[in-house]
């Protein structure tokens, strides 16, 4: 073994580039599980961030069933999700991202050809949460239809032999998740109205279905209390099971008679997730009698739920993390799982009977490696709790840094980076175990700490409400503080502390750059920077979720303001790396644009690299790596060390401008 090379923090060489980082990171999802056929979508960076629907059939043979022109994405509240089906004859339909049409493959190699007429304007019509009807002649799904500048969603039946879909329902601003009897006799489903979002209060819907349509159809729950219900499923023998948080918890509880709700699995464990795309699984019904669950806080893991008596048995699984992404039955279910060294796994799980000790035997259909390093450079996340400002608990995930063969200067203490998650209802959870991103930065001697500040899903309601009403405030809070607890327990340099975030973690990013000083340099990608303006021109999905985060306008406007990062650059006192998709149609281009403009008028040092192409969340690899070299330099000029490796970011900055850490830096572009 090498000896360790004793080399200051940040300067640590490493075998994890941006290339591998982001050329590796291919995401599995959306699972189902035909006969013994084992269907999945895997979102390919090098591919241009392509969606491509892939089997594996009973002889081991691994193929793409959508063939190269043909990207499966659906725009549907611009999140998308789940936006294809395998229908009863080995045949798939599938949502096409350039024209939102769905089309139908007829067989492995066959051309698509569309089921969905053009709609009257481009992408007018967008489908997903699709669910085969049990004569497998058709589907129900969700439409979204945009005509006028207003937007419709609906729940449609749509036809395999082509024609204009049927309206089933469309009796509220949402429609999401519908369930089907298996004899196809009801159907369930959840809806919700604006200002609310899915994770705030939404309503259970059941009707009788026949060829004609629905009748009887009746509210069944979220009438009297507000609650956030999601995925109805029916059992074999007619019973109707959803995920409610009423207990404070997302949980699974049945619907009895009278339209009564029983717990079904009473813990202290969420056993849902955040609806941002349709078609999420957290649980599975197996039969009769028995689930398989996803549930867990800060570590997720699957059990086998016993429906009569409520009792949980773990399953042995070498996962830290698992994904939403379930299908199955009987004895056999697939399911995406992952940790820090085995990276992103989709097997196939067969349940020996009651007292097999040989336990579940796992089988692996596709595996997506962290990256192809040594293990050694890959960190283990440590979960902490750490103090905010307040005095209550937030989370986190610490990554420390990880080399075995680098050490640095004794004496010296690790720059860190603080992940601010999206949404803001996101988690870190479900990310400590894809390692790659975080491991770019730990190889080289940079620190990570992901912290799921109030608001984040995952540790119950009351947690995720502490943000209602002080998005801007609490996050803020309990970001800076996390950071400073790091560097009061000895394990952070207080003056080499930075802050990254996407979206609403982009936010986070600035409102921390701009209202603290506890960050020397902040990256915000297509971050909000003027909460106004995201609710004045952002997508339909969340134009009123700020009424909730913020307050409704007009009557908070003057909490819009005050909060906004763009209204306190004058406060803002070290440089700052903006990354933006062009294209992106729910935090616009000009949010970047206004904070540059406000920057370059304050003279402070900053970089501005815009994407062609790329919308909210860069999905081509060439992005990625651009984007992520970029970091690595800005991070390094700002904070006192030079990365090897990667091109220098051409930094703006006035001229002899002083480095926050201290270095002189030449005028005009360096």
């Amino acid at each position: 073994m090498s000896q360790s090379q004793v080399t200051p923090y940040g300067e640590w060489h490493s075998p994890i580039s941006a290339a591998a980082v982001a050329e590796g990171g291919v995401a599995l999802s959306y699972v189902r599980l035909t006969g013994d056929t084992v269907w999945w979508q895997e979102d390919r960076p090098a591919e241009g961030g392509r969606g491509v629907v892939c089997q594996r059939t009973p002889d081991g043979t691994v193929r793409d069933v959508v063939p190269p022109g043909f990207n499966v994405r659906s725009r549907a509240h611009e999140y998308g999700g789940q936006a294809w089906q395998v229908l009863a004859d080995g045949s798939l339909v599938f949502a096409n991202f350039a024209d939102q049409r769905l089309h139908l493959v007829e067989g492995v190699g066959s051309q698509p050809s569309p089921v969905t007429p053009e709609p009257p304007e481009p992408r007018a019509r967008r489908y997903a949460d699709l669910r085969p009807t049990s004569d497998h002649a058709g589907l129900i799904g969700v439409r979204e239809r945009l005509e006028a500048g207003r937007v419709r969603h609906e729940l449609v039946h749509v036809s395999v032999d082509g024609g204009e879909p049927r309206t089933l329902w469309d009796g509220a601003h949402f429609v999401s998740s519908p369930a089907l009897s298996q004899d196809g006799s009801r159907l369930a489903w959840i809806s919700w109205e604006h200002p609310d979002m899915p994770w705030d209060s939404t309503r259970l819907h059941v009707a009788a279905f026949a060829g004609a349509g629905l009748t009887d159809e009746r509210v069944v729950a979220g009438i009297e209390r507000r609650e956030a219900l999601q995925q109805p499923r029916w059992a074999p023998d007619g019973t109707l099971y959803v995920v409610t948080d009423r207990t404070g918890w997302w949980n699974l509880h049945r619907v009895g008679s009278g339209d009564r709700m029983e717990l079904v699995c009473d813990v202290e464990q969420e056993c849902g997730a955040p609806l941002w795309q349709f078609g999420l699984a957290t649980y599975l019904l197996l039969d009769g009698e028995r689930a398989l669950l996803h549930h867990g806080t800060d570590e997720w893991r699957h059990s086998l739920l016993d429906l009569r008596t409520g009792g949980l048995t773990d399953l042995e699984l070498p996962y830290t993390a698992m994904t939403p992404y379930l299908d199955g039955r009987g004895d056999r279910f697939v399911l995406v799982g992952a940790s820090p060294v085995v990276g992103q796994e989709l097997a196939m799980v067969r349940q020996p009977a009651d007292g097999d000790p040989a336990g579940p035997q796992r089988e692996v259909v596709r595996t997506v490696p962290p990256l192809e390093v040594d293990e050694r450079f890959l960190p283990r996340p440590e979960h902490v709790e750490l103090p905010s400002q307040s005095g209550r608990v937030v989370h986190a995930h610490v990554h420390p840094p990880t080399n075995p063969h680098a050490s640095a200067p004794e004496g010296t203490l690790p720059p860190y980076l603080l992940f601010v998650h999206g949404g803001p209802t996101g988690s870190s959870t479900a990310q400590v175990a894809l390692a790659g991103q975080r491991a770019f930065f730990t190889s080289r001697g940079i620190g990570v700490v992901d912290v799921d500040y109030g608001g984040s899903t995952g540790y119950g309601r009351a947690y995720r409400e502490l943000l209602r009403g002080q998005w801007g405030v609490v996050d803020v809070a309990d970001c800076a503080a996390a950071a400073t607890a790091l560097a009061d327990r000895g394990r952070a340099d207080p003056q080499r502390l930075a802050i990254r975030g996407g979206s609403a973690g982009g936010w986070t990013t600035l409102c921390c750059l701009t209202r603290t000083d506890v960050f020397s340099a902040g990256a915000s990608y297509y971050g909000v920077a003027d909460a106004k303006a995201l609710a004045e021109q952002t997508h339909d999905f969340e134009s009123r979720y700020l009424d909730s985060l913020i307050g409704p306008l007009p009557q908070s406007e003057r909490a819009y303001d005050e909060r906004s990062p763009l209204s306190h650059v004058d406060e803002l006192s070290c440089p700052v790396l903006l990354l933006q998709g062009l294209d992106d149609p729910i935090v616009l281009p000009a949010q970047a644009e206004a904070f540059v403009a406000a920057l370059r008028r304050k003279g402070l040092p900053y970089a501005y690299l815009a994407f062609e192409g790329e919308a909210h969340g860069f999905r081509r690899a060439e992005s990625r790596v651009r984007a992520l070299e970029a970091e690595l330099s800005f991070y390094g000029q700002v904070l006192g060390f030079t990365p090897p490796g990667v091109p220098e970011l051409r930094l703006e900055r006035p001229p002899g401008q002083i480095g926050s850490r201290g270095r002189q830096v030449d005028s005009g572009q360096a």
